[in-house]
C-alpha cells in the first residue's frame, strides 16, 4: 500500500478519504504534469493558481500536487511570492 506523497493524502474524514480515493488512479500523471510545467517555467516558477491555469485544470485538483512534489524533493519554494486569485501572496514553486 502506497503512502503520502506517493498516494494522495486525506484528513481521515469520510469525504476527504473519498476524494483521495477518487484522485489516486490519476495521481502519478497529475504529479508528472505539475512537475513538468514547473520545470518548464524555469526560474520564474509558478504559484498554484498559475500552475492550474497553465494546465487548464481546477486549482483544487492540482494544488495538492505541489505539496506532494515538495515532499518528494522534486520542487522547492523559490522564496518568491506573487498574489494569487484572492490577492494573498502565494509561494512560487521552482524545480529542485
Amino acid at each position: 500500500m502506497s503512502t503520502y506523497p506517493d498516494a494522495p493524502g486525506h484528513r481521515n474524514v469520510e469525504t476527504s478519504i473519498a476524494a483521495a480515493n477518487d484522485i489516486a488512479p490519476k495521481l502519478g500523471r497529475l504529479q508528472r504534469m505539475a512537475e513538468g510545467a514547473i520545470r518548464d517555467a524555469g526560474a520564474h516558477g509558478l504559484t498554484a493558481d498559475e500552475l492550474a491555469a497553465r494546465l487548464d485544470m481546477d486549482r483544487w485538483s492540482i494544488q495538492p500536487r505541489t505539496s506532494e512534489l515538495r515532499r518528494k524533493g522534486l520542487i522547492r519554494d523559490s522564496g518568491q511570492r506573487r498574489p494569487n486569485s484572492t490577492g494573498k501572496l502565494a509561494i512560487v514553486w521552482i524545480a529542485a
